[in-house]
């Protein structure tokens, strides 16, 4: 399966990050790796993500209920602060996230890229 230009936001310590790249392993997606806690995707990257998976919501892509959401105060706050908000706090960021260059999946959990991966509109049908 052609898989260039496939990336997915990843921390080894969570379960659900392994069990997508198993994923896109078992169907032939060796998918680059970014650490995205050690290097924190600028906003433009996360605006742009946003809308590979076709929402203009940054709640779609953040972890509500991790510690610093709160601490941050930033249920009031509006996209573009939001975005910010995971620019500089990347553990905001729901993983894993799987980028194609037409498409973005948040692969929470994995099995989410099954439909993708099996009907043949992953990477290989771009």
């Amino acid at each position: 399966m052609a898989n260039e230009n496939v990336v997915v936001w990843y921390n080894p310590r969570c379960s659900k990050c392994r069990g997508a790249a198993e994923i896109l392993a078992a169907h032939g997606v060796s998918a680059r790796r970014v650490f995205y806690l050690d290097e924190p995707p600028p906003a433009a990257e996360i605006t742009r993500v946003l809308a590979l998976l076709g929402t203009e919501d940054p709640r779609a892509l953040m972890r509500t209920a991790e510690p610093r959401y709160a601490e941050l105060g930033l249920s009031g706050a509006t996209p573009a602060e939001l975005v910010a908000a995971m620019s500089r706090y990347p553990e905001l960021i729901e993983r894993p996230v799987v980028i194609w260059p037409d498409r973005a999946v948040v692969a929470r959990p994995p099995e989410l890229l099954l439909p993708l991966l099996e009907a043949g509109q992953g990477p290989a049908a771009r």
